[in-house]
């Protein structure tokens, strides 16, 4: 496979965080997908793309457990 970006080959299997934007909130799940090495361009199926939107319902619906990794501020 060759990555339609940059058209390099070099397309492995990666352990990435998936950011999802979620009201006010940034919550990342972690995936493993096909990344390209050179460009960072990412390769989801359609199997991914369905667990992402399954996982952001239940975090809409409460439904996980989260956790606080750090904080966000903004200059005012």
């Amino acid at each position: 496979m060759k990555c339609i970006i940059c058209k390099g080959d070099n397309i492995c299997k990666s352990r990435v965080k998936e950011e999802l934007k979620i009201g006010e909130d940034i919550i990342y799940i972690p995936i493993e997908i096909p990344v390209c090495s050179s460009c960072g361009e990412r390769y989801y199926d359609r199997r991914t793309i369905q667990y992402l939107e399954n996982e952001e319902e239940k975090i809409k619906e409460k439904k996980v457990n989260l956790h606080e990794v750090g904080k966000v501020l903004e200059y005012a």
